[in-house]
Parts: C-alpha cells; sequence; structure tokens
C-alpha cells in the first residue's frame, strides 16, 4: 500500500507546470537518496524552520552541494519525508523532543510492526 501511495503522489508531483508557482505559504522539494528516483513534492514553508528539516537540510548539503536549479533537494527516503511532514501535520508534541536518527528509527519500528 505504502509503495502505491508513493507512486501515486510521485506521479501526480511529476505533472507540476515549470512555470507554476506553488501556493503561498508551500515550497517545492525534491526528495529521495537518489536523483534518478526522486520525487517533487510540496510541503509547507514553515516546515524548513522545524530543526528536525534543518538537520535534512544539512544532510542534503553534503550529498548535493548547496547549489541547485529549481527546488529544493532533500536527501532521505520519500516515506520518511512523509512520516516526518505527517507529524508536523498533526501537532504531534513529540515531534519537537526527538532528534532525526530518533524519528528514523521510530519510522521503521513502526513501519515493521
Amino acid at each position: 500500500m505504502r509503495s502505491m501511495v508513493k507512486k501515486l503522489l510521485c506521479c501526480g508531483a511529476k505533472s507540476f507546470a515549470k512555470t507554476a508557482i506553488p501556493e503561498e505559504g508551500r515550497v517545492r522539494v525534491y526528495v529521495g537518496n537518489d536523483r534518478d528516483t526522486q520525487c517533487k513534492l510540496e510541503m509547507e514553508a514553515d516546515f524548513l524552520n522545524h530543526p528536525l528539516f534543518e538537520d535534512l537540510l544539512r544532510l542534503s548539503e553534503e550529498e548535493f552541494g548547496f547549489s541547485y536549479n529549481g527546488a529544493l533537494r532533500i536527501s532521505c527516503e520519500i516515506d520518511v519525508f512523509m512520516y516526518l511532514t505527517h507529524l508536523l501535520k498533526s501537532g504531534d508534541p513529540s515531534v519537537h523532543y526527538i532528534d532525526l536518527h530518533d524519528l528514523i528509527s521510530k519510522f521503521y519500528s513502526e513501519s515493521n510492526n
């Protein structure tokens, strides 16, 4: 089921018009560890200020460098990214007290159950 949702999200994301501007308060990002399989998604711009996203952006800078064209590139698995954005949207207070490594571990422990 998760892979089907991921495919739908990615297929829908690839249909973004190159000249279209995201809605106010949203930003486009490329998500994925491999440039060939990255998905282009939109997210709330406020999320970029969260410490977990700052950590992701630091990792992405190490992976892709600081120079890019278009959307930000975030180096993480798409499922982990979706999990993080879900937690932030849900208002779960635990997301403010967790570091990136622990979040990823929690994601894999929950997805294996």
